[in-house]
């Protein structure tokens, strides 16, 4: 097992994530689920009063390896990613954001690429692919085809 994802109990027990950090360097990533900057907890059924760059602030003091950064109100959605709230989150911190949510197509991909350069270094989707708007081979290529970012997981 290369990484730990750590999703609410990171929200709820930061301390539990900089114990991990700690003791698992490089191998820690944290999983942000957020609306309207918002981090939202216990399955998106209860929105925080923590903000998500603040909270990434941290985790990243705390060592950890990425944060990956869901916008709920655009998950399995098929509008489009949160391009713009993805690229402030990467830009706030220096350590890589995974984008997650709202993926629907090559647009998305692209323009998810575009943004990288802020931090942005990676994707996750799943219902664009079980749907078949966004061939994964397709995706594959064009990531392929951008310049490598600046992040490199150890």
């Amino acid at each position: 097992m290369q990484y730990v994802i750590i999703g609410t109990k990171a929200v709820s027990d930061p301390l539990f994530v900089r114990e991990l950090a700690m003791a698992y360097p490089g191998h820690i990533i944290v999983g942000l689920d957020a609306k309207d900057g918002k981090v939202a907890v216990d399955g998106w059924s209860k929105l925080s009063r923590h903000d998500v760059i603040d909270m990434a602030l941290k985790f990243e003091s705390y060592g950890v390896e990425a944060i990956i950064y869901t916008d709920i109100s655009r998950d399995g959605m098929m509008n489009g990613v949160n391009v713009e709230a993805t690229a402030k989150l990467a830009d706030a911190i220096n350590i890589p954001v995974i984008a997650s949510g709202g993926i629907t197509n090559i647009e998305d991909i692209k323009a998810l690429a575009l943004a990288a350069e802020d931090g942005i270094m990676g994707a996750i989707t799943g219902r664009a692919i079980y749907e078949g708007s966004l061939d994964f081979a397709e995706a594959e290529k064009l990531a392929q085809s951008f310049p490598k970012g600046h992040y490199e997981f150890s």
